[in-house]
Parts: structure tokens; sequence; C-alpha cells
């Protein structure tokens, strides 16, 4: 899980409506701490293609499950997807430059075209909520 500079979840991968809500929330503090990377102890003996299949999963578990802190269920629900989609895409763009099997290569490129544009859908109405 990547943390900012202060120690904090790196939320980055949100919109700002996002972000702001999960600080409104109270509870982001929470999230520090949770250092998923300490967790997953052994990546060192991983090869290239582990490493960045894990760091993709830990780059989208904080911001997802920040998300969850947010009040409002529409805007939690935006925000949780937003993040998930984002870590499916950097899943797939592992699949892409490290799979060998073409079908998997294939869903794994339609996995980026679906959830690109819905993450845009999905940013949109984020913006348009929270007034950004």
């Amino acid at each position: 899980m990547q943390h900012n500079q202060h120690g904090m979840t790196d939320l980055s991968i949100l919109p700002q409506g996002c972000q702001d809500a999960i600080q409104q929330s109270g509870t982001s503090g929470m999230m520090q701490g949770m250092d998923m990377s300490s967790m997953m102890g052994g990546m060192e003996n991983m090869d290239e293609a582990q490493q960045a299949s894990m760091q993709a999963m830990m780059e989208m578990n904080g911001p997802m499950m920040a998300t969850h802190t947010i009040k409002d269920p529409d805007l939690a629900f935006h925000c949780g997807m937003i993040a998930h989609h984002a870590g499916a895409i950097a899943m797939a763009e592992v699949e892409l430059q490290y799979g060998d099997d073409e079908e998997s290569k294939a869903i794994a490129q339609r996995i980026i075209d679906a959830q690109g544009p819905e993450i845009e859908e999905m940013t949109a109405w984020v913006d348009e909520h929270t007034g950004q």
C-alpha cells in the first residue's frame, strides 16, 4: 500500500471529491499504519511479474478501503468503484506486459478498454455531485 509523505494512504488515484469526502469522514486516520507491503514481507523473493502484480494490488487496496469511510453511500460507491477499476486496469497492464497466453491478454485488453471509460463516467459523476 502506498503512503504519501505524511504516512497516510496515497489516495491520488481518486478524484478530489473522493479525497475530500474521505478526509471529512474523520476516519481517514484509521488507514494510517495499514501497510500491506509489510504484510507481504517476502516480495524480494518474487519475480518481476509477481512484484508488479502485488504493487498494482497494494496501490488499489488502500484507496478502495478508505472509500468505505465516506458517509454518502452513492459517493462511496462511485469512489470505491473508481479505485477498484483503477486496480483492475493496473493488473490488466501487468498481464499485457508479462503474460504469455493470448486469450488472457485479450481479456486484459478488454478490461482496460471497458473500465477506462467507466472511470471517466464515475469521475464525472463525483465531480458533478461534489462541486469539483
